[in-house]
Order: structure tokens, then sequence, then C-alpha cells
């Protein structure tokens, strides 16, 4: 159950959370506004942005599981007193990140027109949403060290540097895609291939200004002092593979949802990006808040405390989801006022009423479950979160969607009932895993 914690650790909670939610929101403002822009060029470019930005989770989403490792080893060596150490596990991330990126995204850039129809197969979708993903996946290098910065800051305490990163990746971004969305300023007019391209030079910033900041404040805490050693290595992969391979189910599974959605039909793909972007200016900031649990967690086991570390874990998830449901309130009760904001057309906005009513009603439960999940991640036990999530979303949530949207005539809002269904379901299985307190006895 989730408890009222002390005032005091929601002081500690907020202030550590915050910058976390700041970047987070940060990243919501670009996705919106990258919506908004894409929307203005009709609903083929909204389906095919939507589609391929998925598939590019998809391509990277096994180097992202390198944050959680990066961040549980450095928040248990900040917790042991092993300061000088704390960055040795952001080195093993981000010489595992080139290793596994550079010719993967080769791989991908170079086959990506042959792959991508598989996931929609309306051409005017295809011919637009290949050089977008394309775009995107030249970055896929950098998106792996960055997430691994993002541990490694976040494990120490230190995550105002990884909002300062991100609003300065954020500001250029939207500068670039208007000015190659539109072609202002004598850009050329490069349509949603120029929002591609935007988002993979300001990712490259973002790298270059955390390699900065790195060698101004972990210096001495062992960045860039060497290779990591086959130790560190291993208890980096033993934490990051599972961590990796959840986040790439998940991500397969979402373009699969995309998929589903797009057997539907094209407005209905086009509807759900918009639903699927508004979800995350919910859902973001209680995956900020996962993140702070992730830490106060990893460093509580540290000192060898596991019942400080499990307080801690209820705790974030009340802040969270008191938030998180305030928020969610407005697009239960008014939905018609926010999507009129990204969908101009008559026709899909009422298509995305229903859902958008669906996630407004449940997201405060949902958000317990982000918390608990993220905060067993900072405890190390990735390989349960990654068998409880791959299980009900494959095993459950996927197979009913198509069941209730495609094949019975639900249509869209059948497959996002199932969307709410299985979420909830997920809520419930790590609030037992976090009772159960097994995880407080992992190394790592």
């Amino acid at each position: 159950m989730v408890k009222l914690p002390p005032s005091g650790r929601i002081r500690t909670i907020v202030l550590f959370a915050l910058p976390i939610i700041g970047g987070m929101a940060s990243q919501n403002v670009l996705n919106l506004v990258d919506t908004a822009m894409v929307g203005m060029l009709g609903a083929d470019a909204l389906a095919a942005v939507g589609m391929a930005s998925f598939a590019n989770f998809m391509a990277v989403a096994f180097i992202t599981g390198l944050s959680a490792g990066v961040q549980a080893m450095a928040a248990r060596r900040v917790g042991e007193g092993r300061l000088n150490e704390s960055a040795v596990p952001l080195n093993g991330g981000l010489m595992l990140a080139a290793a596994i990126a550079v010719p993967l995204s080769s791989v991908l850039i170079l086959t990506a027109d042959r792959y991508f129809p598989w996931l929609v197969g309306d051409p005017d979708v295809v011919e637009l949403g290949v050089p977008y993903l394309q775009a995107r996946l030249v970055a896929m290098v950098a998106i792996g060290m960055n997430f691994s910065f993002r541990g490694y800051w976040n494990g120490i305490s230190m995550s105002r540097i990884y909002l300062q990163t991100l609003v300065i990746m954020h500001v250029c971004n939207i500068g670039l895609n208007y000015l190659l969305i539109f072609g202002k300023l004598g850009f050329p007019e490069l349509g949603s291939t120029g929002a591609g391209i935007g988002t993979a030079i300001s990712t490259y910033l973002g790298t270059a200004i955390y390699v900065t900041m790195a060698f101004r404040h972990a210096r001495s805490s062992g960045f860039f002092g060497g290779l990591p050693q086959r130790e560190t290595v291993r208890t980096m992969l033993t934490l990051a593979v599972p961590a990796g391979l959840q986040q790439f189910f998940f991500a397969t599974g979402m373009t699969a949802f995309f998929w589903i959605i797009g057997q539907v039909g094209t407005a209905e793909l086009a509807a759900s990006n918009v639903l699927v972007q508004l979800l995350l200016v919910v859902l973001l900031p209680g995956l900020g808040f996962g993140l702070a649990a992730a830490s106060l967690v990893g460093q509580a086991l540290g000192r060898k405390d596991a019942a400080d570390a499990a307080a801690w874990g209820w705790h974030v998830s009340f802040v969270a989801s008191v938030l998180v449901g305030a928020l969610s309130l407005v697009g239960l009760v008014f939905p018609r006022l926010i999507l009129t904001l990204f969908l101009h057309d008559e026709a899909l906005l009422e298509l995305a009423v229903v859902p958008m009513r669906l996630l407004g009603a449940t997201m405060a439960i949902d958000t317990v479950g982000t918390v608990l999940m993220n905060a067993l991640l900072g405890a190390g036990d990735s390989k349960r979160v990654m068998t409880i999530s791959v299980s009900l979303q494959w095993g459950l949530f996927l197979p009913a969607a198509f069941l209730l949207g495609p094949v019975l005539g639900f249509g869209i809002n059948g497959v996002w009932l199932a969307q709410v269904i299985y979420r909830l379901l997920q809520t419930v299985a790590f609030v037992n895993l976090w009772r159960r307190g097994r995880w407080a006895t992992i190394e790592v």
C-alpha cells in the first residue's frame, strides 16, 4: 500500500525529483511542439512520424537499459561512501553504448526502407516515415551515451545537470525543427524529415554538454580513468541486459500497438499518436519520481538500511500519484479542450475523446506502478521487472488489443481499454513484488 510520508521526506522527494521532472517536462514540451508542427502537414505526416518514432524507440530501447545499470551502481557506491568510484559504472555504460549502437544503427539505417513497410501498410505514410526514421537512427549512439549520463547524474543526486542539459537540447530542437520543417530563414523545407534531422542534431549537442560537465564534476570520481574492470562490466551487464530487454520488448510492444491501431485505420493511428504524446505529459512526471526513487532506494541499500529503502518506495509512490492524479483530472473532465490544440479535424478529435477519458481516470494508479518499477530497478531487481513487464504486455495486452480492436470491431476505444487494463494489472504486480521485499538482498 502507498503510505503517507512525513513532511521532511516529502521535501526530500520533491527536491530530488523536481530537476528530473523538469527534464521530463521539457521532453514533453518538445514532443508536443513537434506533434503540433507536424500536425500542420496533415494526417499522413502525423501518422508517419508517430509510427517512425516508435520504430526508433524500439531500435534504441536496449541501449537505454544502460541507464538503469549505471544509476543502480552509482547510487549504491554513494550510499557505501565510495565516491571516488561512483563514475566507474558510467565509463562502462559509455563503452557499451558505443559498442552496441554504432554497428546496430548502421544496419538499421541501410535497411529502413525494407522493414518500415512491415509496420504500416499505407504507402503515403511509408514514404514520409522512412527518411524521418533514418534521421533519428543516426543519433542512436548519442542516445545510448545520454541515457548512461542520465543514470549517473541521477544516481549521485546531481539531477540538475540532467535538467540543464535537456533544456538546452530541447530549445535547440524546437528551433531546428521549425527551420527545417517549414524552410524558414533560408533553410530547406524538408517537412517531417526536417523534424528527424533537428532531433538528431540536438541529441549530439546533449552528448557534448554531458561530456563537458563530466570532466568538470566527475574526474575525481573515476570518469575517463581508464577502461572499466571486468567485474564492473559484468555487473553492468547483469543489471542492464534485463532492463534493456524490458525496454526493447516494451518498445516493440508499443510499435505493435501502433500497428494494431493502424489495422483499424489511418485516422485512428493519427489520433493515437496525439494521445500517446499527451499521455507522456502525465506519465513522464511519474517516471521522474520513479528515477528519484531508484536513487533513494539504491543509496539506502548502500547504507545497509533495507527498511529505509522500502519506505522510500512507498513514500515516492504516494507523492507521485497525488501529483499525477491532479494533472490527469483535466483529461478526464475536459478532454476536448486539450485535444483541440493538436487535432484540427473534427473526426480525429471525436475518435480521441473516449481514450482520453480512460487515461485520465486511471493515471494516478498507473503512476504507483511506474514508481515502484523504477525503485525495483534501483535495487537491482531488473530480472523480475523484465519478467512481469514483458509477460503482461505480450501475453495479455497485445492479444486483447488485437481482439478488441480489428477483430471484434470495437476500434480505437477497444484498443485503449486493453491498454488501461494492462497497466493497472502491472501496477498490482509491482506493488506485490515491492511488499515481499526480496529485492533488498540483491548485491550490486
